[in-house]
């Protein structure tokens, strides 16, 4: 972990952030008159894996947005 003030923090972004995808540093807190107040961390890398896992599985309609105003009309709780 490595901790910075908030000005070093400004100054020094890009690098912090370099830090982080280069994995040098794995999180950076942030620090107003020596409390913390912020964590920076890198986003997984791995989130994107998902798309595409049920490729093949179904088949998407055509309309499937034919309903769309429906939908959203339950969702505010109004009758259709």
């Amino acid at each position: 972990m490595t901790a910075v003030n908030i000005f070093k923090a400004k100054s020094t972004l890009s690098k912090l952030i370099a830090d982080l995808e280069s994995k040098a540093v794995r999180e950076v807190v942030i620090a107003r008159h020596g409390r913390p107040v912020a964590k920076l961390v890198a986003l997984s890398t791995n989130q994107g894996a998902r798309i595409g896992v049920a490729q093949g599985h179904f088949v998407v309609p055509n309309d499937i947005d034919a309903d769309n105003e429906v939908v959203a009309r339950l969702f505010r709780g109004e009758s259709v």
